[in-house]
């Protein structure tokens, strides 16, 4: 159980958050176990692929929650040691040498269920207990989040005081709940600069910038370059056995339209999953350009925009794709981030697949065995717009994985944190999580580019996002000095094998869907209705509109107008009411 003890620069008694009383905690923290139970309301990162890929919070290499970038390449390596300077704020601070009596520090990790990993004990975990724990007494210990699960995990560990050191989240609306709940530290920035100054060197501006809520200091933020690698795979040479080219499919309308024939061949349907816990759905359905104040109340990447008019247009193509046999029938039981969507792309019964283009994929090798005929493209940007829209998307905040510091967090937990962030920002150190050990996993080319061992199986094999969810602590997408060298690093890791035109196609969609990306509006305030309603109507959601997606063509309307009565009465319409009065007084950007 994490001990309560706060206290500041020369220990003295570091203050809670303002006006917060003991009474409101427990009650917050009866509430957190409550919702805990009540069902999940995570962010993930696939988009649904009824529509066209779009990107979450979670980017990739230059570059949110997204999810999963997987750019795993830095600056070349240098010599530069970690930083370990002798803290000041308790009696038990560490010297040069390190604390003088042990200190254990938790830290989150996103579990993906990556078959064959283990995301608490694995080389890399013992690496860094061996390269920056055991030199300076401190045990580092992984605690596993679920991706598709990592709110209620968090509620959960909150209300039985086990959370880790690190409390984050892609997502600011989530993260500012978190605020509200009282479970974050107040932050002392020359503590920060003191015990990570190579960290606060690369994002101190925007941690300054952002990091405050009413006065307080409480969050943190990992860097983010600009990139993207979430694509929808299709099967190339079932669109030509249609009778048409990829290139041809510039709508909806058009995508329909071609699904229909795989159909008539009996080739397959067009994959999908319950959507859920990440609400990107309605980006292609929107009218542009955008309203500003319309986007403010309705988009959020953590509750659904039921009631929403693109909303509506998105769950009748769901209903009438369903109803025609045109995609997986089943797709509401695809419920994780890409296993079992992937199980069914594999088997070729459907013919797209929405996931994160890495060079160490098995998705294309494992379809191949099955099919040897198989061939492969990417899902044009307007391949889900329909006609008349453009291929919006979500765009990124200046900022990747948002963090505070767990309230029960000591004194040297928290200083231990700061320090393990800057060891980790260390450019040698950052590089090896990023592309493992040289001669194994990796060869260095002549320009410094680490160059991927694709056969590479032994000990120190990656994760299959090169261990994105490590160093997402300090930096969401990897990235050289050269922004040249930058874009070659991506290639290089994003490049499948033998399939170096999907990375050209993965550039230029990139590329076309640019201008149509906007981020969400960010509100400077707290959304208490947010908080308190978000994890019942993301249940309610699942059922809602996998009814409505799944009622007969006919009984759409009367079905779609029920449910969304019967959202709004469960507490959407309280978010929306509360949400205007914020947009009203001008509490967002």
């Amino acid at each position: 159980m994490k001990q309560t003890r706060q206290t500041g620069q020369g220990g003295q008694a570091r203050p809670g958050r303002r006006g917060r009383s003991a009474l409101a905690l427990a009650c917050l923290l009866a509430i957190l176990a409550m919702a805990a139970c009540g069902g999940g309301n995570a962010t993930t990162t696939t988009a649904e692929a009824t529509t066209t890929a779009a990107p979450t919070t979670e980017a990739t290499t230059a570059a949110p929650a997204g999810d999963a970038a997987t750019d795993a390449t830095t600056a070349a390596p240098t010599t530069a040691a970690p930083t370990t300077a002798a803290p000041a704020t308790t009696a038990e601070a560490p010297a040069q040498q390190g604390f003088a009596e042990n200190v254990t520090i938790e830290i989150p990790v996103y579990e993906r269920a990556f078959e064959g990993w283990n995301v608490t004990d694995n080389y890399y975990t013992r690496w860094i207990q061996d390269s920056f724990g055991t030199p300076n007494n401190v045990t580092v210990k992984y605690v596993a989040i679920g991706r598709s699960t990592e709110v209620p995990d968090y509620q959960q560990m909150l209300a039985a005081h086990q959370a880790p050191e690190i409390i984050f989240h892609y997502d600011m609306p989530q993260a500012l709940a978190y605020y509200g709940e009282g479970v974050m530290q107040e932050l002392d920035y020359a503590e920060i600069q003191q015990y990570a100054p190579t960290f606060w060197g690369e994002m101190g501006s925007t941690i300054e910038q952002y990091g405050s809520v009413g006065g307080d200091k409480v969050f943190f933020f990992a860097k983010r370059p600009e990139a993207d690698n979430n694509v929808t795979l299709l099967r190339k040479d079932w669109v030509e056995k249609a009778g048409y080219k990829v290139e041809d499919l510039t709508s909806l309308e058009k995508l329909n339209e071609m699904l229909l024939k795989w159909k008539e061949l009996g080739l397959g349907k067009l994959g999908a999953k319950l959507e859920q816990n990440n609400f990107t759905y309605s980006y292609p359905f929107r009218e542009w350009p955008i309203d500003e104040k319309e986007r403010a109340l309705y988009s959020d990447l953590s509750v659904a925009d039921f009631t929403w008019k693109p909303t509506e247009d998105y769950l009748r193509n769901l209903n009438y794709q369903y109803n025609n046999g045109l995609v997986d029938s089943e797709f509401y039981l695809r419920d994780d981030t890409e296993a079992k969507w992937k199980a069914e792309f594999v088997a070729g019964k459907v013919g797209t697949l929405n996931f994160y283009l890495a060079s160490n994929t098995d998705a294309i090798s494992a379809t191949l065995a099955n099919d040897p005929s198989a061939e492969f493209a990417l899902l044009p940007p307007s391949a889900g717009v329909p006609e008349g829209k453009q291929p919006q998307g979500r765009g990124y905040w200046p900022f990747g994985m948002i963090m505070g510091i767990n309230y029960e967090s000591s004194d040297d937990e928290r200083i231990a944190t700061w320090m393990l962030l800057d060891w980790m920002s260390q450019p040698d150190n950052l590089f090896t999580l990023q592309n493992g050990v040289a001669g194994q996993n990796y060869a260095l080319d002549a320009q410094g580019l680490a160059v991927k061992n694709a056969d590479y199986a032994g000990d120190s094999v990656m994760s299959q996002n090169n261990n994105k969810d490590y160093w997402c602590l300090v930096i969401e997408g990897a990235e050289y000095a050269d922004p040249a060298v930058t874009k070659l690093s991506r290639r290089i890791n994003w490049t499948v094998p033998g399939y170096d035109d999907l990375t050209d196609q993965l550039f230029a969609n990139y590329d076309a869907a640019t201008p149509y990306r906007t981020p969400d509006a960010l509100f400077t305030v707290i959304l208490p209705k947010v908080a308190e309603y978000k994890a019942d109507l993301n249940e309610l959601w699942k059922e809602l509109y996998v009814k409505c997606a799944t009622c007969k063509e006919a009984e759409f309307d009367a079905t779609y107008a029920a449910a969304k009565q019967e959202f709004l009465d469960a507490g959407y319409q309280e978010i929306l009411d509360e949400k205007q009065a914020f947009i009203d007084a001008g509490d967002y950007a």
